[in-house]
C-alpha cells in the first residue's frame, strides 16, 4: 500500500511553516498564556500515556492524534471528542508535522520511526517528545541531535528516570566520593519475554492499517510473525531487543552515575535467543561490556525465568542480583548503590547495611512543557543528546552481537578473558541458562566481536562491517537526511 502524500509535498509544506515561524521566537508567535497544542503520534501502546500525561498539564491541549491504524485512530479521536476535546485525526505523520495548529510532536511509534519523526518535526519548527530509544541506529540518533540544535528546538527523551530527584541526588552523592571510587556500573534487565511463536509463511496485514507507512524507513518486508504490534521489538529490522526496549532506561541510569558524555571506546557483547525457537532474532539473553576509562559499564539482559519450573508462571520467577531485577547497581570501593525502579535509590556499605535512601520523582511531561515555555535546553531533564548517547550504547552492544559467532561455553569464556568483569557475569548467565534446560553445547551462545570506537566521530576503528551497522539503507521517501 502506497501513501499518496509524497515527501516532496511534505518538504514544501514544512518549508512554508518554517519560513512563517523563523522570524519570531516561540513566545512571540504565541502568548505565554496560550494553550500549547500537542499532537501524539502512535498510541496503541505507550502513546496512550502520552495522551494522558499531556492532558493533565495546565495550559496544554492534545489537539491532534496520528496513527497508521484507522481503527486505533478513530476510536481514540472519538473518545477525546466525547470528552469535549477539539481534536483532529491524521494517518500520515507528515501531514500532522506540517499542520500549523500544532506546536509539539510527541511520538511513541516503533523504534525505527523515532529519529526521522524527530528530524522532520524539528525542521518544521516543532518541539518534540520522543520515546526511548530515540533512534534505531547510532547515525540517525546523532542526526536527531543535530536537527534539535540547528532549529533550536526543545527535544525531550522518554527516559523518565531523569525526572527523579531521588536518583539525581544519589548520582551527585556517589560522584562526590561518598562511597569512594566507582568500580563498575551495572544495568540489569531481568524481564520475562516469552516466545512470540513460529509462523509458516507471510501473515496478513491487519485490516485498516497502512503497512507502507508502518514500515516507513525500514524495508517493507512480508510480515513473518504472528503479531505485527509490539513483537517488532524482537526483530532487528524494526526493534533493538530488550537491550533497546526496557534496557535503555537502566543503561541511561548506569551511564548517568558514571558521568560519561561520549560513547565507550571499547564494546563487546555475548548472548543469544535461547530456550525456544520463534520468529524473533534479537537476543533474549545478553551481556554487554562498555570499557569506559574511569570505570566499565556492564549490562545484563535475561528474558527467561529463574529456572525451567518458573516457566509455569512467567514474570513471577525472575532472577535477581544484589536484590535488583530491572535495576542498576553501582559498585564502589566503600559499598554500592541500588536503583530498583524509576524513582528511588538505596546506598549500602561494604557489609550490606543500608546507610542512605532517596525517594521521589517529578512529572517528566511537565518538565518538558516547562522547558518548551522557557526555551532553555538546560531546563530539560532528558535532552535529546542524553537520549542519543544512552540509546547508542544499546546499539553498539547489538552491533558487536550481530557480528559475532556461535561458540561452545569453553571457547566463549576464553574469547572474553581480556574483558574485565565479563567472565563472572558470563558464568552466572551460563548457569541461568542451564537452569532453564538450555544445553549450551547444542544451543550455543553468540560471542560478539570486540570493537574499538573513536567516541568523537562515533565511528568504529578498523572494522568496516561494524561501521555499516551504525546506519541503515533507508527506504524512500522515508529517509533521514544527511544534512538536517
Amino acid at each position: 500500500m502506497k501513501s499518496s502524500y509524497t515527501r516532496r509535498s511534505f518538504l514544501k509544506t514544512s518549508a512554508v511553516a518554517t519560513a512563517a515561524l523563523s522570524a519570531a521566537s516561540w513566545n512571540r508567535v504565541r502568548g505565554a498564556n496560550d494553550a500549547v497544542r500537542v499532537a501524539v503520534v502512535g498510541f496503541k501502546g505507550r502513546g496512550g500515556e502520552h495522551i494522558n500525561g499531556f492532558s493533565k498539564q495546565p495550559g496544554v491541549r492534545v489537539a491532534a492524534l496520528c496513527d497508521i491504524d484507522s481503527k486505533v485512530l478513530g476510536g481514540q479521536v472519538q473518545k477525546l471528542k466525547d470528552a469535549g476535546n477539539d481534536v483532529k485525526g491524521y494517518k500520515d505523520v507528515r501531514e500532522v508535522i506540517a499542520a500549523r495548529d500544532v506546536d509539539i510532536i510527541s511520538t511513541a511509534t516503533p523504534n525505527h520511526w523515532h529519529a526521522l519523526i524527530t528530524v522532520w518535526a524539528c525542521q518544521a519548527n516543532k518541539d518534540v517528545y520522543v520515546e526511548k530509544p530515540v533512534s534505531h541506529n547510532v547515525w540517525e540518533g546523532r542526526k536527531a541531535v543535530e536537527a534539535a540544535r540547528k532549529y533550536k528546538r526543545i527535544v525531550q527523551t522518554g527516559t523518565q528516570s531523569r525526572s527523579s530527584q531521588a536518583i539525581k541526588e544519589a548520582v551527585a552523592w556517589v560522584r562526590a566520593g561518598n562511597l569512594g571510587k566507582i568500580l563498575l556500573s551495572r544495568g540489569l534487565c531481568y524481564k520475562p519475554r516469552q516466545s512470540i511463536g513460529k509462523v509458516d509463511g507471510p501473515q496478513p496485514i491487519p485490516e485498516g492499517l497502512d503497512y507502507d507507512l508502518w514500515c516507513g524507513p525500514a524495508p517493507m518486508s512480508p510480515l513473518m510473525r504472528k503479531n505485527l504490534h509490539y513483537d517488532w521489538h524482537w526483530v532487528f529490522e524494526t526493534g533493538n531487543g530488550d537491550l533497546g526496549n526496557q534496557g535503555i532506561h537502566q543503561m541511561d541510569i548506569a551511564r548517568w552515575f558514571l558521568g560519561e558524555k561520549e560513547l565507550s571506546p571499547v564494546v563487546v557483547s555475548v548472548g543469544g535467543r535461547l530456550g525456544y525457537v520463534d520468529d524473533g532474532n534479537t537476543p533474549n539473553t545478553q551481556i554487554v561490556y562498555h570499557g569506559f576509562e574511569k570505570a566499565p559499564l556492564l549490562f545484563e539482559v535475561r528474558g527467561l525465568p529463574k529456572d525451567k519450573a518458573g516457566q509455569a508462571e512467567w514474570g513471577k520467577n525472575m532472577d535477581r542480583f544484589m536484590d535488583g531485577q530491572i535495576s542498576v547497581v553501582v559498585h564502589c570501593e566503600g559499598g554500592h548503590v541500588l536503583v530498583p525502579n524509576y524513582s528511588s535509590a538505596i546506598a549500602f556499605d561494604r557489609t550490606g547495611e543500608e546507610i542512605k535512601r532517596w525517594e521521589g520523582a517529578k512529572d517528566h511531561f511537565q518538565n518538558f512543557i516547562d522547558a518548551v515555555r522557557s526555551r532553555q535546553i538546560e531546563d530539560l531533564n532528558a535532552d535529546i543528546l542524553e537520549g542519543h548517547l544512552s540509546s547508542a550504547l544499546c546499539h553498539t552492544g547489538n552491533i558487536s552481537y550481530q557480528l559475532g559467532k556461535r561458540m561452545e561455553p569453553g571457547a566463549a569464556r576464553e574469547q572474553l578473558k581480556d574483558f574485565g568483569k565479563v567472565q563472572q557475569a558470563f558464568d552466572r548467565m551460563s548457569d541461568h541458562l542451564r537452569r532453564n534446560g538450555v544445553n549450551l553445547k547444542e544451543e550455543q551462545l553468540t560471542v560478539g566481536v570486540g570493537l574499538r570506537m573513536d567516541p568523537t566521530s562515533e565511528r568504529f576503528l578498523g572494522n568496516a562491517d561494524a561501521n555499516k551497522l551504525l546506519t541503515r539503507d533507508y527506504r524512500k521517501p522515508y529517509v533521514v537526511p544527511e544534512n538536517v
